[in-house]
């Protein structure tokens, strides 16, 4: 056994209890070895002269005659349109390089005269350009930015990076009817803490019954968490990015449209083996238009599907929800804490959105 000088082993033991506390000083003590989460990110509201920065961050627009029916609806809001500078580009069908798209957002996130930004459009692209946007400036100038479908994948990736409250919510290419709208106002100008359920179709007012927009409880049950989600085709294809936020403990809520019952299968499983739906607080699927198996012999039902992989999940969970690529498209705040209730398939903001 080698024999050590008092001294050095004095100094060791003073080395390691040295070590030891200034290791504690850097580790987070709830998740060692991970920094804490950026403080959550709000956006101002909007007011009437509020100046909205108009994007196409996927598809292009072919059609210029779109382009003025969103400028339309921008002013019928009493808000002050302004065009990106490549909002007209076109590669292929995309509008503009991926650089040239991206840049379009930085610059609006560094203008402090636009309050807010909306895409004419989905389709395809977004997931692109992820990587040429600028987060670090983005989140030091948070402002509104909103969208659905292929949107997804922006607001996510926006939430995942810098913590700020993004909006699941009306493309300017929407219908802008009566409710969309005052949704709308509610959430991003006067900053209500507003609850959404289904509403009630028109059909149904003089039944005995409630036959249109009714919800299935999956699980009953209430659960509290950040409100997480979007396009399934989208959000399954940034799984293991960066892009996705952190869904532990969140409540997370799905649609799509036009796809295959053996695609909707087939995306769940790819987030169920990806290890995400284990660590939800809650689940919603809305709805999926044109995601019938018609005459395909055999096929799984839709129902089948969403209830072989949330059911034995054992959390709260709710299937028929009001959200997807139907009107009106509601808007709703990505990365806020919400509670939502399965039995009776509401989702409660528990803060506003923007301050």
């Amino acid at each position: 056994m080698a024999l050590y000088p008092k001294f050095l082993m004095i100094n060791r033991r003073n080395l390691l209890i040295g070590l030891a506390a200034t290791s504690s000083i850097f580790v987070s003590p709830l998740k060692p070895g991970k920094a804490s989460p950026p403080p959550l990110l709000k956006p101002k509201r909007l007011q009437a002269g509020s100046v909205v920065g108009i994007v196409s961050p996927a598809s292009a627009t072919f059609v210029r005659e779109e382009l003025e029916v969103v400028i339309d609806a921008v002013k019928a809001l009493g808000l002050v349109p302004r065009l990106a500078p490549h909002l007209l580009e076109r590669y292929g069908y995309l509008a503009g390089k991926d650089q040239q798209r991206a840049a379009d957002i930085n610059q609006f996130f560094s203008d402090v005269s636009v309050a807010a930004i909306l895409p004419i459009r989905g389709g395809w692209g977004c997931s692109r350009i992820l990587p040429y946007l600028d987060y670090k400036r983005i989140r030091q100038n948070p402002k509104i930015i909103i969208g659905f479908s292929d949107l997804t994948a922006l607001i996510l990736a926006l939430n995942a990076k810098t913590n700020l409250v993004t909006f699941h919510g009306p493309n300017g290419l929407t219908s802008w009817r009566t409710t969309q709208t005052e949704y709308f106002r509610r959430v991003l100008f006067n900053g209500e803490t507003v609850t959404f359920q289904n509403l009630k179709d028109g059909d149904d007012e003089n039944r005995l019954m409630q036959v249109k927009n009714r919800i299935q409880t999956i699980t009953p049950g209430r659960a509290k968490g950040k409100f997480i989600g979007g396009n399934l085709s989208v959000l399954s294809g940034i799984v293991g990015s960066p892009y996705l936020p952190d869904l532990q403990g969140a409540i997370l809520f799905l649609e799509d449209t036009g796809e295959n019952i053996y695609r909707i299968d087939r995306m769940m499983t790819h987030l169920k083996i990806a290890g995400l739906f284990n660590k939800l607080a809650g689940f919603i699927f809305g709805q999926c238009k044109g995601c019938s198996p018609d005459a395909d012999y055999g096929s799984l039902t839709l129902e089948e599907v969403v209830w072989d992989h949330i059911k034995p999940l054992g959390i709260p969970a709710w299937y028929g929800a009001m959200i997807g690529h139907i009107e009106p498209v509601l808007t709703l705040p990505i990365g806020l804490e919400v509670e939502i209730d399965a039995d009776t398939g509401t989702i409660r903001m528990l803060e506003p959105a923007v301050v």
